[in-house]
This record gives structure tokens, C-alpha cells and sequence, in this order.
């Protein structure tokens, strides 16, 4: 795993980018997706036909949105091929029908890209397909769509409601799941 030096919160990067991944439960994927060089991780909904969805919206499956996460990172610090390799070790690229105990299509698993991060994203799929314990991959690269921030009580959920999460996080079986696909 990539570890990258702490910036000096004075310090702004040069430059920034993001990728967009769903991954099941924005509130797991937002947890997951923190680390050394992430600036910043924000929950929301892509990939649906209705312009600026709410949480009851996208939960009557009929929007075609999925949960995701935006993650603003820094390229000189975290490549996007390392948030790739973070990506598939946390959700169930075997699963296309939800992820865990969240059943829906606004919780199926994509990695919704630009052009330029088309190629390394397919690349970093066909990789993650051949290292995995069981099933086989199902998890689709998809364009980049629209990207909506959930509603306020949604964002940090994990920081904010540690007990709360960590009960639903146990309950769902995501991390037994996780070991058996990946072998941890």
C-alpha cells in the first residue's frame, strides 16, 4: 500500500483530481476511502436520470443513481491507480445485484471514470478479476455521470455515529465478506 507523507495543512497541492466510486453504503465507501494523499471523501449519488436526487428518491430504485463517493485526491502524493487497488479490496466486484446486506440497484458497485482514467481503471479491473479468492468480477467501469453530495446528516456518517456505524458495518457482514473474497 502506498503511504504518503502528511502535507503540512498550510500547504495546498499544486494540483488535484477525482474518481468516483460505488461501492454499496456511501457511509462504508466514505470510511474506506480515506487515507494518505485523500483530500477529501464525499458521499453522494451518480449515475441516474433525475437532476439533484434526494436520499428518498434514489431509495425508490426507480432514478437509476447509484450511492457513491467522490474522492478529491493528490496525484503527486496518492497515484489513482493506488485508490483503484484500495477500491476493489473494499467492495464485492462479484455482486452486481448490491453490495453486502444493502440489496438495489442504487447500491451495485461501479467505477464511473473520465477519459483519461478510462484505460488504467479497465487495466486495474482485469487485475483485481484475476487476484480474486472466488466468484467472478461483475463490477462495471462506466463513464462519469453527474455527481450529487448527499444530504448533510449522510457525510462523515462514520465519524459522526462511531457506534452507530460500526454496529451496522458488523451487521451487514461487509469485513467477513471481504476476507473471503480477498483472502485477509
Amino acid at each position: 500500500m502506498f503511504l504518503a507523507a502528511a502535507m503540512p495543512a498550510s500547504a495546498a497541492p499544486a494540483k488535484t483530481e477525482t474518481a468516483i466510486f460505488a461501492g454499496g453504503c456511501f457511509w462504508c465507501m466514505e470510511h474506506d476511502m480515506k487515507m494518505p494523499g485523500v483530500l477529501k471523501v464525499e458521499s453522494g449519488y451518480t449515475g441516474g436520470r433525475l437532476k439533484n436526487p434526494r436520499y428518498e428518491d434514489v431509495l425508490t430504485e426507480k432514478t437509476g443513481h447509484y450511492e457513491a463517493v467522490r474522492v478529491t485526491f493528490d496525484p503527486a502524493k496518492l497515484p489513482y491507480r493506488f485508490l483503484l487497488e484500495r477500491y476493489w479490496k473494499v467492495v464485492d466486484p462479484t455482486d452486481d445485484g448490491g453490495q453486502f446486506c444493502d440489496r438495489g440497484p442504487s447500491y451495485r458497485p461501479a467505477v464511473f471514470v473520465t477519459p483519461s482514467q478510462r484505460a488504467e481503471a479497465e487495466a486495474s479491473r482485469a487485475e483485481a478479476a484475476k487476484r480474486l479468492k472466488r466468484g467472478t468480477m461483475k463490477t462495471p467501469v462506466l463513464n462519469v455521470a453527474p455527481f450529487y453530495l448527499a444530504e448533510a446528516y449522510h457525510r462523515d456518517y462514520a465519524k459522526k455515529n462511531k457506534v452507530r456505524y460500526e454496529l451496522y458495518r458488523a451487521g451487514c457482514g461487509r469485513d467477513a465478506r471481504l476476507a473471503t473474497l480477498w483472502g485477509r
